[in-house]
């Protein structure tokens, strides 16, 4: 009697698209140009009798808000492929911090976007000029100690425990986790000195992209070393 029941193939794990890491490249620059926007709309120092929220800055805001969710979402694709390079050699350890950080950032990063968002909907309907200065100051105030001291900070976390990962496994040069570590300390200390400090991790991010796009783009030209 034969047996007619065909061999089921062979299953392999799915890669993440090599053009998957150009999400990290859309991040940057969305996530680039939306803190510039903002942070150049909203005023370096708060002054009590100040109204900065005035049409020109009104518009930048819209514009730069209107980019941050789809940063945020190019986001999730840069960490879901640079989690895809450890394969099995991942440390479960620094893995969860790594994406819980993440997480914690782009929520917060949303958070943030959120409140300034409710200031320019709502700030146009008060005729009181000292409500209004009141509601736009302390609006700056709370989406920047959400952004700048709790967001950049968990951004800060995710790039240690990725530096760890990689100094560890060694899927990425060695250089690049030291420069990963200082970038970390700059957005978990220094970032409070200057809003335009913020500018170094979307710097960092299309910096690693790049790099991912041309290993995978020399990965292919190598039938060796795409075999692997």
């Amino acid at each position: 009697m034969t047996d007619n029941t065909a061999t089921a193939p062979a299953r392999r794990p799915m890669n993440s698209p090599k053009g998957a890491a150009i999400a990290g490249v859309l991040f940057a620059l969305l996530f680039g140009v939306a803190l510039v926007l903002i942070r150049s709309a909203m005023p370096q120092e708060l002054a009590a009798d100040g109204d900065w929220l005035n049409e020109s800055a009104t518009m930048r805001l819209s514009i730069g808000l209107s980019l941050i969710p789809f940063a945020g979402i190019a986001f999730l694709w840069f960490m879901g492929v640079v989690r895809d390079r450890f394969k099995e050699s991942e440390d479960q350890l620094f893995s969860s911090v790594f994406i819980g950080s993440g997480l914690l950032f782009l929520a917060m990063l949303f958070v943030s976007s959120a409140i300034a968002g409710g200031i320019v909907a709502t700030v146009p309907f008060m005729t009181d000029d000292t409500s209004r200065v009141e509601v736009t100051n302390f609006g700056r105030a709370v989406m920047l100690q959400v952004s700048n001291i709790y967001a950049l900070r968990m951004a800060g976390v995710l790039l240690i425990s990725l530096g760890t990962m990689w100094l560890r496994t060694g899927v990425m040069p060695r250089w690049l986790s030291f420069v990963t570590y200082a970038v970390a300390l700059v957005l978990l200390f220094v970032t409070t000195l200057s809003l335009w400090v913020t500018l170094v991790f979307p710097a960092w991010v299309l910096g690693v992209s790049l790099l991912i796009l041309i290993q995978n783009y020399r990965r292919r030209s190598d039938p060796v070393a795409a075999a692997v």
